[in-house]
């Protein structure tokens, strides 16, 4: 039995969703009393608006406006707008499109989420049965992933450090049975991850690779998500202001273990590895400082222009991990630049990559499931703005010119054999609340992935 969705009942709740177009031919057909309870109501198909008719006081039928198409693009799942107010009731939902059905269906649950680690954070108690013709068993993928993805984004990093992180990374494999291993401190260095060693050797807080695999056949996904679960910058300080959301820099790993969650709870046939760098960037004597030059894994030298530009250099080890073993797809998701939020705002993740076709299945998908995402070019020419000369790369190029492309092209210099890779610059975080997404963490690009990936890799 799901554990989403209601087990169908005699005494559920018939719900109707109704385009703004529909409403006064839908009102008609049931009468006087029904327009009446519409208009005391304020009630006409805008979108997310609720229409509770009721006999002796308790709710028979629920309709819930579904707006127009121009209001549905610009309001992303609003006809959950109102699910905190809706009845204490089992709904059913009736005369709908299947693809209305199958959007309310996520947007319902996914509006069920709250984070309540630290404060009673009630959920709405309306319940929803699946309807007819959805997949339930992939919704329910969607939303636990999903829900991994806010937790560990939403929890703080007195309570989400490297170990935490490795703790939930071996909690879902225990859930999965997936198989996982550790690099832990200076066995980083003994092992050849010395930007991951560098990057996290200040903090009392061990740096660390995690490597997660499960699935024994199909074709071969690698996930790679940056961890840094806390960003001061450094000993290039971040301001107070630019230091408020670092809790959230560890958005990359969460959102790969999100994404793994949805892959093995569905059993998509396939095989899966996820890397995760997990760190944190703190201040200390042994911090690796400005003009530093340090050797990545792969060989190639790093010269260290701004000890805060560090998502990069922990990504590049594990990049390279990653392209040591054939592949047929890998991806990348981080919290990696600002400039990635300055070209495209807080709700778009963009996305880099050479290979035509890759992106336009993702593309493809992303429309499909409403899960806005951006592809950014991997300019050539800027290629010699992360050449310094004194080292092979330089880490934070001057200029403020392409930030989000500059990073881009530093990680793909450690990507060399795999040929279908794909790497995201993720904003992971929900400024104001939302319909099915409250304010804080949130996953982006994770549903159009998962859309994609039966696509991507012939599944």
């Amino acid at each position: 039995m799901s554990s989403i969705f209601a087990a169908p009942t005699a005494g559920s709740v018939p719900l109707h969703l109704i385009a703004r177009a529909e409403a006064e031919d839908w009102l008609t057909a049931r009468g006087r009393a029904v327009q009446n309870a519409a208009k005391t109501q304020n009630w006409s198909g805008k979108l997310g608006q609720i229409l509770c008719l009721s006999e002796q006081g308790l709710p028979v039928r629920l309709a819930i406006g579904y707006g127009d198409a121009a209001e549905r693009k610009r309001k992303r799942f609003g006809a959950v707008a109102g699910l905190p107010n809706m009845p204490d009731q089992v709904f059913e939902l009736v005369e709908c499109h299947q693809d209305w059905a199958e959007e309310f269906a996520l947007a319902f649950t996914l509006g069920k989420y709250r984070y309540d680690r630290y404060a009673t954070n009630a959920v709405p108690k309306a319940a929803l049965i699946c309807p007819a013709g959805v997949d339930a068993e992939k919704i329910e993928a969607i939303v636990s992933g999903e829900f991994l993805t806010r937790d560990l984004i939403n929890t703080p990093a007195n309570d989400m450090g490297p170990a935490e992180l490795e703790a939930a990374a071996r909690d879902l494999a225990k859930t999965y049975a997936a198989d996982i291993s550790v690099v832990t401190g200076d066995e980083l260095i003994a092992q050849n991850f010395p930007l991951i060693h560098a990057v996290g050797r200040a903090s009392p807080r061990a740096p660390r690779l995690i490597d997660l695999s499960w699935g024994t056949s199909g074709p071969r996904l690698t996930l790679v998500g940056k961890g840094v679960c806390f960003d001061t910058g450094g000993l290039n300080l971040k301001p107070g202001g630019s230091m408020g959301l670092m809790k959230k820099d560890m958005g990359g790993a969460a959102h790969v273990l999100g994404l793994a969650k949805m892959i093995m709870a569905k059993k998509l046939p396939l095989q899966l590895r996820v890397l995760v760098p997990a760190v944190e960037n703190a201040i200390g004597g042994s911090a690796f400082r400005p003009q530093d030059i340090l050797k990545s894994r792969r060989g190639l030298t790093v010269e260290i222009n701004n000890t805060d530009a560090e998502g990069r250099l922990v990504l590049a080890d594990a990049l390279t991990l990653a392209d040591e073993s054939p592949c047929d797809v890998m991806i990348c998701m981080a919290t990696l630049t600002g400039a990635a939020r300055v070209a495209v705002g807080p709700d778009i993740a963009p996305y880099f990559t050479q290979d035509v076709d890759l992106s336009h299945e993702i593309a493809t998908a992303a429309t499909a499931v409403d899960d806005p995402v951006w592809q950014l070019p991997l300019h050539a020419p800027y290629e010699a703005m992360i050449e310094p000369g004194i080292a092979d790369l330089d880490n934070a190029p001057a200029g403020g010119f392409a930030g989000a492309i500059t990073a881009a092209l530093f990680l793909q210099r450690f990507v060399s054999k795999t040929q279908k890779f794909v790497h995201f610059d993720c904003y992971g975080w929900q400024p104001s609340a939302a319909p099915a997404r409250p304010k804080g963490g949130v996953g982006q690009g994770t549903r159009a992935l998962f859309q994609a990936l039966p696509r991507i890799l012939n599944l």
